[in-house]
């Protein structure tokens, strides 16, 4: 059945397309950080492993969200590697293996990207299809990956 929610069809599966991208970013993302977590080495390795698994524990969080925002809309939510990977705008980096200072720069770049791209949804949200309820909630996401970029970023020297 579909929602009631003062949203046109055409806007409900336009909020929810865009959420898609999101989810497959924040799974881009969260497997990623994940990948780091089990490969750092070095001096700062216990540190930066255990804030990489604090880190992917949001993400997880976050993505389980997503998704049930996207069903919220009345529509069906991706969830195979390959939509995932389609969808994302986030770039993989298979068979690489970074260094700690990699790592650190390339997690940082990808959540300031994020930011960047939730900063151009919200007023899609807001003004094209009168979702503020996703608005709302991008804005709070907004607000984790602000939190997690700017723990990264102290890392920088």
């Amino acid at each position: 059945m579909s929602p009631h929610i003062g949203i046109t069809p055409k806007n409900l599966k336009k909020s929810a397309s865009i959420l898609a991208t999101i989810l497959s970013n924040e799974m881009t993302l969260y497997v990623k950080t994940r990948k780091f977590h089990w490969n750092i080495s070095g001096n700062s390795f216990m540190e930066l492993h255990k804030l990489f698994e604090e880190q992917y524990r949001v993400l997880e969080a976050q993505i389980d969200e997503v998704a049930e925002r996207i069903n919220q809309l009345g529509e069906k939510t991706i969830g195979t590697m390959k939509e995932f990977i389609d969808n994302s705008t986030l770039k993989e980096s298979p068979k690489e293996y970074a260094s700690q200072k990699n790592m650190l720069s390339e997690l940082l770049e990808n959540h300031e990207q994020l930011v960047t791209e939730f900063r151009g949804y919200i007023p899609v949200f807001e003004n094209e299809t009168n979702d503020i309820g996703s608005a709302d909630f991008v804005t709070g996401l907004l607000q984790e990956h602000e939190k997690m970029a700017w723990i990264l970023r102290r890392y920088q020297v």
